[in-house]
C-alpha cells in the first residue's frame, strides 16, 4: 500500500460507512462492550477482525511478535488485565498462525539483537516440548506443530494470572487457542481446555 493512498482510503471508507448508517459514528462514538479479548501475531497478513467477520467494537486486539504472552510485558499484562476486569471480556483468545515468522527466526542460531530475549520464550516452549518435536523429521511440519504449541503455552501463561482466575470463577472467563492457516485462510480451534490446565497447575499457580 502506498502511503499517499491512505487518506483517500480512509474518505472512501467514511462514505461507505455513512452510506450504509449515516450515525455509525456517533454509535461509534458512544464506547465499547467487545466479548472477545484476541491476542494475536504482528504478522501483517493475520487481520483479526477480517478473518472473524468481525465489526468494530466486537472484538479488544493486541499483537506482538508471535502472539507471545509473557508476565513481565506490561504491555500485554496491560491489555490482559483491562480487558477482563473492565470490559468484562468473556472470552480470551491466543491465536498463532502457521509460517510464523518470529517462530521461525526462534529456531535459528543468528544474533538477533533486541529480539533475542523476546525469542527465547518461544525456544523455551521447544525445550519443553523437545521429544516431540525432535521426532518430527519434515522441518516445516516441525515449525507448525512448535506454532501450535507456543499458541498453547500461551493459553497456560494466560491461566496463570489472577485475572484470568478470578473472572473464570467469578463469571466463566474461557481461554482459546487457535491457530490461522495462512495457506487456506482457516481457523483452528487447538481445543484449550481451561479445567485440565489449571488442575495441573494449580498447586503452583491457583490463586485464591
Amino acid at each position: 500500500m502506498k502511503l499517499e493512498n491512505v487518506f483517500k482510503n480512509n474518505e472512501a471508507w467514511v462514505k461507505d460507512k455513512l452510506s450504509l448508517d449515516s450515525n455509525y459514528f456517533e454509535e461509534l462514538g458512544k464506547g465499547q462492550s467487545p466479548e472477545l479479548l484476541y491476542i494475536g501475531c504482528s504478522d501483517s497478513r493475520v487481520t483479526a477482525e477480517d478473518m472473524m467477520g468481525a465489526k468494530p467494537g466486537e472484538v479488544f486486539v493486541h499483537r506482538n511478535i508471535a502472539n507471545m504472552v509473557i508476565s513481565v510485558d506490561l504491555n500485554v499484562m496491560s491489555v490482559l488485565n483491562y480487558a477482563v476486569d473492565h470490559l468484562k471480556v468473556k472470552h480470551v483468545i491466543v491465536c498463532g498462525h502457521y509460517a510464523c515468522g518470529g517462530v521461525k527466526a526462534a529456531m535459528q542460531s543468528a544474533d538477533l539483537g533486541i529480539l533475542n530475549p523476546w525469542l527465547r520464550n518461544i525456544r523455551d516452549v521447544y525445550r519443553i516440548h523437545s521429544n516431540e518435536l525432535n521426532a518430527i523429521e519434515d522441518e516445516d511440519k516441525r515449525y507448525d506443530r512448535l506454532v501450535e504449541l507456543n499458541v498453547q503455552e500461551q493459553c497456560v501463561n494466560l491461566i496463570k494470572t489472577a485475572a484470568v482466575q478470578k473472572a473464570n470463577r467469578d463469571r466463566g472467563l474461557k481461554v482459546h487457542g487457535w491457530v490461522f492457516d495462512v495457506h487456506t485462510g482457516k481457523l483452528i480451534d487447538l481445543n484449550i481446555n481451561f479445567d485440565n490446565i489449571l488442575k495441573d497447575i494449580m498447586e503452583i499457580y491457583h490463586l485464591d
